[in-house]
Formats: structure tokens, sequence, C-alpha cells
């Protein structure tokens, strides 16, 4: 694996590690008293959900292009399981996909 696909794979990653963190991070709203807490956050995270969704598109793209990529390598060496490659490609392509959409609709609909 060359240093781009490591680096994308890495943010793919992270992005899938900490976005639902982000997306879910809520503040209290109580305290031990019983009043309600009015206390807003000064900080603006609207930019990192883009950023996240970004990131899970772009990896679930390279995702599905090594698999079309390899699949046709393998379809081209042994001609013969050419159906049953084919099948495993389309069914992996089809849960990432719905992978990146679940993480697409996540970051968007903060």
């Amino acid at each position: 694996m060359n240093k781009l696909a490591k680096i994308i794979l890495v943010l793919f990653v992270l992005a899938f590690a900490f976005g639902p963190f982000v997306v879910c991070a809520q503040e209290a709203e109580s305290d031990p008293v019983g009043a309600v807490a009015t206390a807003t956050s000064s900080v603006d995270l609207t930019p990192l959900y883009g950023i996240g969704a970004g990131l899970a598109l772009i990896g679930a793209g390279y995702g599905i292009g090594k698999i079309g990529a390899n699949s046709v390598e393998s379809m081209a060496r042994q001609p013969e399981v050419a159906g049953k490659i084919q099948t495993a490609m389309i069914i992996s392509a089809a849960l990432i996909e719905g992978v990146a959409f679940f993480a697409l609709i996540i970051c968007l609909l903060k």
C-alpha cells in the first residue's frame, strides 16, 4: 500500500472513530440544584461536519475503487470464477456504500 493510500485509510478510520462523538456531543441540561442550564458553547462545529462527510465519501470512493480494481484483476487471472467474484464485488460495494450514506447522513443532519 502506498503512502497516500495509508493516509486516506487513517483519515477514514478517524472519521468513523471520532465522528459520532463530535456529532452526538451535548451539553448537560440540568445542574445538581435542578435549574435548567442556559450556558451555550461558543465553538461552532459546523465546518467539522462537512469535513467528516467529505472524509467518509473519499474513503468510500477509495474502497469501492480498490474493490473494482482487484476484482477485475482477479477475473482476468481466473475467468472461470468471474461470476462469483462479481457477486462478491457487488455485495462488498453495496455494504461500503451503505456505510458511506450512513456517515453522510450522520454528519449532515447535525
